[in-house]
């Protein structure tokens, strides 16, 4: 029940936070000691039930008239830094658990699977638990306009009906339950199930170098700028199309009921092809599968916005999203852990700065999440978008439309044109993997 100007602080602050806390959670990892458990283990441990905590408590309504502003911005803020000590070494674990560039495609690989598969989870659950609760839409207020008042005010209390808000109140707060459990159970399987090898990321040279300098050498490295690059602009594709297709399937192609089965749809396709992707790199290179993959949705995007509602066809470019996304969920994360091996090959007397890589890695991930959150807010916004409205304007439909198919599109292209950039083919892998066990 919080005005929509409200909401938007809580969420840009909060993100803003967030990407703040990812260098400063791979500053403080680079500086972490050993441990019996690892370098990167502790973190995601003690991190976990906190985590847990405040992400009930973002569901939570608490019993006071004012401070919910502050209430929200406050534990949104804090769940971002709990979840970033866990994603940032998480992400990281990666370097730490073998040397061979083909295990590590394949822990990647595995990862993805797992965390997509984690996305349909979250998907279903928060989904079937909430939408149980039936959250009736408002009428046009032009349509409220020419009704005479007594009608319009009934409508309107309808929308804010007790009984429905503590119903779904309620639903929320299950949900986040139930989420948390699950979180804390993986938590769990990961620490129990995972160990770090010291020796994974050390080379026989190795000497310490301060996190400035490190990050000084991180940032100036040729190919890890061009693989973000690359990553940032086809993230940005995906995410838009992935933060409006709801929208999207309500309201311009009129499937009102069917949007969370299309979206599982797109996230089980995605889940089931990561092991095809994962294939298809380890026999045609990285590059390539860059290029067929992510570019293999250009075609169903235009599709989708061009041809007459159809649910078969929907559900058709559902799937064939799902295969696209796979390839953007997978490949980009695939690629960093040759970047790193060719900064060590440049900067054998650096070591201990794998956090800082996929710390700003996680980073533009959120980045690209933020940005794709405001062009859609502010596009909707200008367009005349009305909340839970029953319908709404065609320029809202036009601009819907543009958000998951047209601005997608120019954006994948243009990011596979960064792609070209990237320097680390199969044959400078092969080179750079030799070269390694010989410093070794």
């Amino acid at each position: 029940q919080l005005d929509p100007f409200s909401a938007s602080i809580i969420l840009f602050v909060g993100r803003a936070w967030d990407a703040i806390t990812d260098p400063m959670v791979g500053f403080f990892i680079s500086k972490t000691s050993w441990t019996r458990f690892g370098r990167l283990m502790p973190w995601i441990i003690f991190s976990t039930p906190f985590a847990v905590i405040s992400y009930f408590l973002i569901w939570f309504v608490p019993d006071i008239s004012r401070g919910q502003v502050m209430w929200y911005l406050v534990f949104y803020c804090i769940f971002q830094t709990l979840v970033t000590c866990f994603h940032v070494p998480y992400s990281a674990l990666t370097m730490f658990i073998s040397r061979e560039q083909s295990e590590r495609d394949s822990a990647t690989a595995y990862r993805m699977t797992v965390e997509v598969l984690g996305t349909v989870l979250g998907t279903a659950i928060q989904g079937q638990i909430v939408g149980k609760v039936v959250t009736p839409c408002i009428e046009s207020p032009l349509f409220i306009g020419k009704t005479n008042s007594s009608v319009a005010m009934e409508e309107l209390n309808t929308t804010h009906d007790t009984g429905s808000l503590t119903d779904t109140r309620n639903a929320y707060m299950i949900a986040a339950g139930v989420i948390g459990g699950l979180y804390i159970l993986c938590a769990v399987i990961l620490s129990v199930g995972v160990r770090e090898k010291r020796e994974s990321s050390e080379l026989q040279s190795d000497e310490p170098v301060s996190f400035f300098q490190g990050l000084k050498l991180v940032m100036n490295h040729g190919a890890y700028i061009k693989l973000i690059a690359g990553f940032l602009f086809t993230s940005l594709a995906f995410m838009l199309l992935e933060g409006n297709f709801a929208l999207f399937c309500t309201y311009t192609l009129g499937f009102r009921n069917e949007f969370q089965n299309i979206l599982l749809a797109i996230m089980l396709s995605a889940t089931l092809t990561i092991p095809l992707w994962q294939w298809f790199l380890s026999r045609f290179g990285k590059k390539t599968a860059v290029y067929i993959g992510i570019s293999s949705a250009i075609p169903f995007l235009i599709m989708v916005a061009v041809l007459d509602s159809n649910l078969i066809v929907t559900y058709i470019v559902a799937v064939a999203a799902g295969i696209s996304v796979a390839a953007a969920f997978l490949l980009p994360w695939s690629m960093l852990p040759d970047v790193i091996d060719d900064f060590k090959l440049q900067h054998p007397e650096s070591h201990g700065h794998e956090a800082i890589f996929f710390s700003f890695y996680v980073f533009f991930t959120k980045f690209t999440s933020g940005v794709s959150l405001g062009i859609s807010t502010l596009s909707l916004d200008f367009a005349g978008y009305q909340t839970r409205g029953c319908s709404q304007p065609s320029e809202v439909n036009f601009t819907l439309k543009m958000l998951v198919s047209a601005v997608p599109v120019g954006l994948i292209l243009l990011g596979l044109l960064l792609f070209k950039l990237y320097p680390i083919d199969e044959e400078k892998r092969r080179k750079n993997k030799k070269a390694l066990q010989d410093l070794r």
